[in-house]
């Protein structure tokens, strides 16, 4: 029992460290991409995000994202700032601030898929390896009882 118990120990520990290292070498491994664009990795992932459809809101946005406020607003505020979205109170609902590409903002979107095809290379995993991978995450970052 003791053995199970350390063993599962070990496990979760190499788990743990695992999904670190990975999440801080994906982040490496966009920055000289994203670096000349002057975005980081956070908010390539949000004009990624917005390139599906806009206009969000900030709460759909980060909800997509597994973002909070605190996290998304000031990467929203950089993007304005940056020229790249636009930011509105709802006309419906003052509460709701929602989210639009500018001109700047599309501008880039080829460009951030092409970082995109990039990584894909890096990771030197087929279609189906990165399918799985992808999935997997997905599950683990995103339990079905959420």
């Amino acid at each position: 029992m003791l053995k199970e118990l350390v063993g599962d120990r070990e496990l979760g520990t190499q788990l743990s460290f695992a999904l670190y290292g990975a999440a801080n070498r994906m982040a490496r491994l966009h920055k000289p991409f994203l670096e000349p664009l002057g975005l980081t990795f956070p908010q390539y992932l949000v004009m990624l995000e917005l390139y599906g459809g806009t206009p969000r809101s900030v709460g759909e946005l980060g909800a997509a994202l597994g973002m909070d406020t605190g996290t998304i607003t000031p990467l929203l505020k950089r993007l304005e700032a940056l020229s790249m979205i636009t930011r509105t109170r709802d006309r419906n609902d003052e509460r709701r601030v929602m989210i639009n590409l500018t001109e700047g903002g599309e501008a880039l979107r080829e460009e951030l898929w092409i970082v995109t095809e990039k990584i894909k290379t890096a990771c030197q995993l087929d279609h189906d390896g990165l399918a799985k991978l992808r999935d997997t995450l997905t599950a683990l970052a995103r339990p079905a009882h959420d």
